[in-house]
C-alpha cells in the first residue's frame, strides 16, 4: 500500500467523534515517523517534502503560514518565507494533515466546535504536533532531565511555544490560566490567523 493510502485508511469511513479524530491523527503522525524511519528528533522535513505527491515551495508576503492545493498530478503546499524556520517546520506538518483529509472530511465533521474551519485547523495542529513532537519521545527527553522549554524546542526544532503548548497537553507542565482547551481537553494554542487564502488554497 503506497504512503498516502496507508495514513488515509488509518481514518474509519464514518464520522468520528472529536476524540476519534484525534486520536486518528496521532495515529498518522506515528505510522508516517515509522514508514519514514524515523526514530529520534528533530524530525526532517523531507519525511514530507521528499514524497512524490507532494510539492513544497515557499512565497514571501503569502497572507497566512501555509496552503494547500491539488495541482496534477500533485499536491502542493506553499509556505509563507518571512516566518521562521521552526514556524515553517510546524505549518508543513499541518498542510500535510489537510492532504491526508482531503478525502476524509468527516473525520473533522463531527468535531463539536461553533466552527468546523476552527476545528479542521485545530486538528491540523494536533498532527503537526504529533509529528514534530512524538508523546514518547518527549516524555523521554522530559524524563532524562530535559525540562527547560527552551532546550526541549531547540532539541526538536520547534518554537519555545509549541513546545509548551505540547508539555500542556501530554501534562507534563501545569495548565496555564490563558490556555484554552477543547473539550476532550487538547489545547488550541497553536492555532494560528488564518485569513482568506491566495489563489483559492485550502490553508
Amino acid at each position: 500500500m503506497n504512503l498516502l493510502a496507508d495514513l488515509r485508511s488509518l481514518s474509519p469511513q464514518r464520522r468520528l467523534t472529536a476524540t476519534e479524530a484525534y486520536s486518528v491523527a496521532e495515529r498518522q503522525a506515528v505510522r508516517l515517523l515509522q514508514r519514514s524511519g524515523i526514530t529520534a528528533g528533530p524530525v526532517p522535513t523531507e519525511v514530507i517534502t521528499e514524497l512524490a505527491f507532494v510539492r513544497v515551495a515557499t512565497r514571501r508576503l503569502l497572507p497566512a503560514s501555509g496552503a494547500t492545493r491539488w495541482v496534477k498530478p500533485r499536491w502542493v503546499i506553499l509556505l509563507n518565507g518571512l516566518e521562521s524556520p521552526s514556524r515553517q517546520r510546524f505549518s508543513l506538518a499541518h498542510e500535510f494533515k489537510h492532504v491526508l483529509d482531503h478525502q476524509h472530511r468527516q473525520a473533522t465533521g463531527a468535531l463539536d466546535t461553533p466552527t468546523k474551519h476552527l476545528a479542521n485547523e485545530r486538528l491540523c495542529d494536533y498532527f503537526a504536533a504529533c509529528l514534530l513532537m512524538p508523546r514518547s519521545w518527549i516524555k523521554q527527553a522530559y524524563g532524562s532531565g530535559v525540562q527547560d522549554v527552551v532546550a526541549l524546542a531547540e532539541r526538536f526544532e520547534v518554537s519555545p511555544q509549541a513546545m509548551q503548548v505540547r508539555l500542556l497537553q501530554l501534562g507534563l507542565v501545569d495548565r496555564l490560566g490563558r490556555c484554552r482547551g477543547i473539550d476532550n481537553g487538547i489545547s488550541d494554542v497553536y492555532l494560528r490567523s488564518a485569513p482568506a487564502s491566495p489563489l483559492g488554497l485550502a490553508a
